[in-house]
């Protein structure tokens, strides 16, 4: 049975401009705050203008408005650890869910939760992101060692070894359809047959670097969170080739990354207690500090305009608005 945690509470909101560059409009940090224990990891805009969110200490999906501030929570089910969240094809948040070791949707107009569970040869495989490819088909990972697919036609769920084993984290779709994910202990990126399954290994220059995250630009390169390193990665498919480029500041740990409509790249950088953007024209970073602290920010998404981020370590949402 769904439950709908509502939260009435007096919602808390940091406003921060900060000025990117000389010459440069000022760029709004807003924070919202989220329901204390929530915990979120992972953040998604809506259809509506609203904001999924994992709230993974308290086994929930939270919403929020950002015009009122005000959240809502959906139990997900006892045992419930969500990770990552994506807005489908269909309009509704679909959910990586490690305590339930399932896939989850939820309805957005009634809240109804329906899971696709792994198969039960594949217990804690500790699922962490999903991305949708170009066929409509959701692609997940799981750092336990593994990555797999759920068609949301027939629901069926496949899962497949990862080669080298442990490490698969996140995971992002190019414009054409393709995907790829990073491997984290596993230090490489790869790219996933759609139709086979199969997946390619691809490795960064840097030896150990840990890549967390992937994501796309327009044109199709990869940029990828080296973790390990406290670099930017960048992957050329056409070309095969690689360039990479070290956060500024004295111990950088760049998290989350995520490309947003005009093809900046945005990094979390853990170590800065900030958000950073690159851009790739003039090889430039430019720093956000975040308010909160620590924020731990986890994953990045946006829609023109706002890039959103889930700060773990306050309860905090953050979105920085670029125009």
């Amino acid at each position: 049975m769904r439950h709908i945690r509502l939260m009435n509470m007096a919602w808390f909101v940091v406003m921060v401009a900060v000025s990117a560059a000389v010459g440069a409009p000022a760029q709004q940090v807003q924070e919202y705050a989220v329901p204390p224990g929530s915990g979120p990891h992972d953040v998604a805009p809506a259809t509506d203008g609203g904001v999924w969110y994992t709230a993974q200490r308290s086994g929930e999906l939270g919403y929020l408005d950002p015009r009122s501030g005000q959240t809502r929570h959906i139990k997900l089910g006892e045992g419930s650890l969500p990770h990552g969240v994506v807005v489908g094809p269909d309009g509704a948040p679909w959910i990586t869910d490690g305590g339930l070791n399932a896939i989850v949707r939820v309805d957005p107009a009634t809240g109804r939760v329906q899971r696709f569970p792994l198969p039960s040869n594949r217990e804690r495989s500790n699922l962490n992101t999903p991305a949708f490819d170009g066929r409509g088909v959701l692609w997940f990972t799981g750092q336990s060692g593994i990555y797999g697919r759920l068609d949301p036609r027939t629901g069926r769920v496949e899962v497949f070894d990862a080669p080298q084993g442990r490490g698969p984290y996140g995971i992002a779709t190019t414009p054409d359809g393709n995907v790829y994910y990073a491997s984290l202990a596993g230090n490489h990126i790869a790219r996933i047959d759609l139709n086979s399954g199969a997946a390619t290994v691809i490795n960064p220059p840097t030896a150990r670097q840990g890549a967390r995250r992937v994501w796309s630009n327009s044109k199709g390169h990869i940029w990828v969170s080296e973790w390990n390193a406290g670099q930017l990665g960048m992957y050329d498919p056409a070309t095969n080739r690689w360039r990479e480029w070290r956060l500024p500041g004295a111990n950088p740990m760049a998290y989350a990354v995520y490309v947003d409509d005009r093809d900046m790249v945005w990094l979390s950088d853990f170590g800065a207690n900030a958000m950073v953007r690159f851009d790739p024209a003039r090889e430039a970073f430019e720093v956000f500090r975040l308010p909160s602290s620590p924020a731990n920010v986890r994953q990045i998404l946006g829609r023109p305009g706002e890039v959103w981020g889930a700060e773990s370590g306050v309860d905090k949402l953050v979105v920085i608005r670029t125009r």
